[in-house]
């Protein structure tokens, strides 16, 4: 088997996507993993804030990154240690867009990638009610014990790509894109003089104001949750329109082409929500039906909350559609804002 490839995982201090404070990576040659490397690191200067809910969810806090490298100082290393591989991410417009970002804040220019979204191939491969990495770790027959560490996701991600390949009988990257009818996609080189991306563009002009209400929202929201209070917003969220899907949109992205429903609360509003949606390729919808492919739910909402039953009515009507033959997915409100970028 010449399956070749390097997995990636970041993690970040805020909403920011170029706030990288944790990178984990798996070489994979033939098929095996041979080696890993992971670090801890200081986001770019100016983005370099911990939030609440970030912090959250993987425990990494400011001082555990004092005095660590700069992402843009590190990048050096991380680059050598990828060399010239595919990389595979779960969720790679986010660990692409990590990349990017946080080498354009840096005021550094990025080479050219290949790469295998691992969310992508799990949603065409296999057939579960989310694909969180949680749940296509577990069909892949993969362990995944401390999830949000960066070298244990990017481990999990490599095992589940070399699992779909070897049920496509493929010996290598270009023979399974090629099996399932796909291109490889790519992202290109890029150079921060000649032009920022949308999310790097979006977070300079918030710096020192939107990150930190992004922020503070999250945290009340959590506390709320926590202590019983409940949310700041209403029982009944309004809908708004359903606008239609950006014909330029990337058909790489993970939410290209599918049918977006949103339940529960959201930090963004509704409206806000489908109009991110819809940019990135998507069809916003406002009710659960044999049209849905994707259910975001927020209030906080986990991929193992399918199994423990903390399901809003539209999530129950998935998991029946599902159970149907549906081909439907259930993804957090934290992986929806991963996959459009933004906080």
């Amino acid at each position: 088997m010449a399956l070749d490839f390097t997995a990636i995982d970041f993690e970040t201090a805020n909403g920011f996507r170029g706030s990288p404070c944790s990178v984990g990576l798996s070489k994979v040659r033939g098929g095996v993993v041979v080696e890993e490397a992971s670090w801890l690191m200081r986001p770019p200067e100016n983005h370099d804030h911990f939030e609440f809910h970030n912090t959250r969810i993987h425990g990494i806090r400011a001082e555990d990154v004092a005095g660590r490298p700069r992402f843009g100082d590190l990048f050096p290393e991380i680059g050598a240690f990828i060399g010239n591989d595919v990389l595979a991410a779960h969720n790679a417009a986010f660990d692409l867009g990590v990349i990017r970002s946080g080498l354009e804040v840096s005021g550094l220019a990025g080479p050219a990638y290949e790469y295998v979204c691992t969310v992508m191939l799990s949603r065409r491969c296999y057939s579960l009610v989310s694909n969180s990495l949680p749940y296509a770790a577990e069909e892949a027959g993969v362990p995944l014990v401390n999830h949000h560490d960066a070298a244990e996701d990017a481990r999990a991600c490599a095992g589940i790509l070399v699992d779909i390949a070897r049920r496509n009988n493929a010996n290598s990257i270009a023979e399974l894109y090629l099996s399932l009818g796909l291109t490889l996609p790519r992202q290109p080189a890029f150079d921060p003089m000649n032009g920022l991306s949308k999310p790097t563009l979006a977070a300079l002009a918030g710096a020192g104001s939107t990150g930190k209400k992004a922020g503070s929202l999250a945290e009340q929201t959590l506390e709320g949750a926590l202590n019983g209070t409940g949310r700041p917003f209403s029982a009944w969220p309004e809908e708004g329109p359903n606008p239609l899907p950006n014909p330029t949109a990337e058909p790489g992205h993970p939410l290209f082409g599918q049918t977006v429903v949103f339940t529960g609360d959201l930090i963004m509003t509704r409206p806000e929500a489908k109009s991110r949606a819809a940019e990135m390729g998507a069809r916003p919808e406002s009710r659960v039906t044999a049209r849905t492919t994707v259910l975001v739910v927020g209030d906080g909402f986990v991929a193992g909350d399918l199994r423990a039953g903390r399901l809003t009515g539209k999530a129950k009507r998935v998991l029946e559609l599902h159970a149907k033959g549906q081909q439907i997915e259930v993804v957090s409100e934290g992986e929806f804002l991963q996959m459009v970028g933004g906080n």
